[in-house]
């Protein structure tokens, strides 16, 4: 009797013992089939080790857990268990890859052009403060200037030939602007704001043929040099007055003289033999001296190259003086009635 006693409470003890040693997820489950009260939804999910938060703490070591770094929804592939990287990179460098040194050289901003030691070919600096051939156009012997929102005549090359600088906001030539330009041959100053030009400006270009100076504001003309071919001053404020007598007869090349659209009140003189074309329309011209064209003491045809003579726009009645043109090949332009 007291040994089957003893046996059965042995038995009771090794079952006790070994129901304790069952892990928590093995003792819920029998608890659960012993009362009956668990669903099969808990139980499989228990066989399939989908744990609760409770059971975190006996499978995963959070002791030594790092926050995994915020890759921008794009978690790189680990090896092993490690949960983080141990350096933390930008979502933006995840997306571009890794940064490579660019191919492109540095651009840096230019610095400001001083006046350089030798000018050279591209001329003194202007108002600008560039060198002229750097705000105009320099080729050959040819400086073009055009529309550059010039003020003055810039500094040009020793070298320069042919000047353009039209449709600027230039009001005076100055004496020293074109000093040592010995091979200046053409100036295009058309369009500007021209009011004044000193006498020494032009004087001293030996080589200088052509002078065109139309649209500006001259009211008188300043000394000419004597190698001029072409002088127009159309659309300006010339009055007689402006231009000194017998400023032309040393003119012994000029071939063409445009003087249209001023204020002339007569015709210029004495005129140089060399003279093919004179245009005088839309002045104030109302009267005419005998010698205007022809030398009155030669009465002969001394006058033939000069067939272009235009009058018309003038108050001027042609006329009232037909002595003045018997040494011309043709009469002039205008009102004769």
């Amino acid at each position: 009797m007291k040994l089957s006693a003893f046996l059965s409470l042995l038995a009771l003890a090794l079952q006790e013992a070994g129901t304790a040693s069952l892990p928590k997820k093995e003792r819920r489950r029998r608890e659960d089939q012993a009362h009956g009260d668990g669903s099969s939804d808990r139980a499989l999910r228990l066989e399939n080790y989908v744990l609760s938060l409770d059971d975190y703490d006996e499978v995963i070591d959070l002791s030594n857990y790092e926050e995994p770094a915020d890759y921008g929804g794009q978690l790189p592939k680990v090896k092993g268990t490690s949960l983080a990287p141990s350096t933390r990179i930008s979502s933006t460098e995840s997306l571009l890859g890794p940064r490579t040194p660019s191919s492109n050289p540095t651009m840096t901003r230019p610095t400001t052009l001083t006046r350089p030691t030798t000018l050279g070919l591209l001329g003194s600096p202007t108002s600008h403060g560039l060198p002229t051939c750097l705000v105009c156009v320099c080729l050959g012997s040819s400086v073009y200037c055009d529309d550059a929102d010039l003020q003055n005549i810039p500094p040009l090359p020793k070298t320069t030939a042919y000047l353009y600088a039209r449709f600027n906001r230039i009001s005076h030539i100055r004496a020293g602007d074109f000093k040592g330009l010995t091979k200046l041959k053409r100036i295009d100053l058309s369009s500007n704001f021209i009011s004044s030009i000193d006498d020494e400006a032009l004087r001293l270009l030996p080589d200088l043929k052509d002078l065109i100076l139309p649209e500006n504001q001259l009211a008188a003309l300043p000394v000419l040099p004597t190698g001029i071919e072409v002088l127009d001053v159309r659309l300006n404020q010339l009055r007689s007055s402006g231009i000194q007598p017998e400023a032309f007869r040393a003119l012994e090349k000029l071939q063409f003289l445009y003087l249209a659209d001023n204020l002339l009140e007569s015709i210029p003189g004495p005129l140089p033999l060399s003279l093919r074309v004179l245009h005088l329309q839309n002045n104030k011209i109302e009267t005419m001296q005998r010698d205007a064209f022809c030398d009155t003491e030669k009465h002969k045809h001394t006058r033939r190259q000069l067939e272009d003579i235009r009058l018309d726009g003038n108050p001027i009645n042609l006329g009232l003086f037909p002595s003045a043109y018997f040494c011309l090949p043709r009469l002039p332009t205008g009102r004769f009635a």
